[in-house]
């Protein structure tokens, strides 16, 4: 008898063990597979967050200068696209000007700098000599600077060029290599639909 209550003591403590046993092996610690399945399950559909944050409005009071300014009134203003024009305008006013093709030259320049231009070849008519020019290699064509004056957009470019020029004239022919280094001043009024720039002023550089 007092070995038959033993054995069902033993037994019902051993069932209280293997019951606290279970319930500490069976509880879920930490992250488990089934939860990153469940969290990626709920993440579809989910916007993902900007890579590129929204740009804070400049503070009050703030001026943009330079390229910034140009491109704050002309967002559509691209450098590379805008020196490609430019030292294609660079070619064609240089050998308009040198062989004195004054319907070209008209619409790149100001009337001013025209006027500078054409009095030079009227000058080159009355000595009657004719020029040529050759561009030994294209152009260097650098951004300088840029900026505004009210709706004035003003850019001036670094040009580098080496050029064959040949003459004819009462004296016989000659002919002139030469390596320029010029800074161009181009203006565009960027309120207007005129996609065009115009050379209003051409100083010289060092190369």
């Amino acid at each position: 008898m007092n070995q038959t209550l033993q054995l069902i003591i033993f037994a019902v403590l051993a069932g209280v063990v293997l019951y606290q046993l279970y319930s500490v092996l069976g509880r879920r610690v930490g992250r488990q597979p089934e939860d990153a399945k469940r969290e990626a399950l709920a993440g579809k559909g989910t916007k993902p967050p900007s890579a590129e944050p929204e740009q804070e409005p400049l503070p009050d009071g703030v001026v943009l200068t330079g390229l910034a300014a140009l491109r704050a009134r002309d967002p559509g203003f691209d450098v590379g696209a805008f020196l490609s024009g430019a030292r294609s305008a660079y070619q064609r006013v240089v050998s308009a000007f040198h062989e004195g093709r004054r319907d070209d030259l008209k619409p790149l320049l100001s009337p001013p700098i025209y006027d500078n231009f054409e009095g030079a070849i009227g000058q080159r008519e009355t000595q009657g000599v004719t020029e040529t020019v050759e561009f030994l290699q294209p152009p260097r064509a650098d951004l300088e600077s840029a900026h505004m004056d009210g709706d004035q957009a003003r850019v001036v470019v670094r040009f580098l060029a080496e050029f064959r020029a040949r003459s004819k004239g009462p004296e016989g022919e000659a002919i002139d290599d030469r390596r320029t280094a010029e800074l161009w001043t181009f203006e565009r009024d960027v309120t207007s639909r005129d996609p065009n720039w115009t050379l209003v002023h051409v100083d010289a550089a060092e190369a």
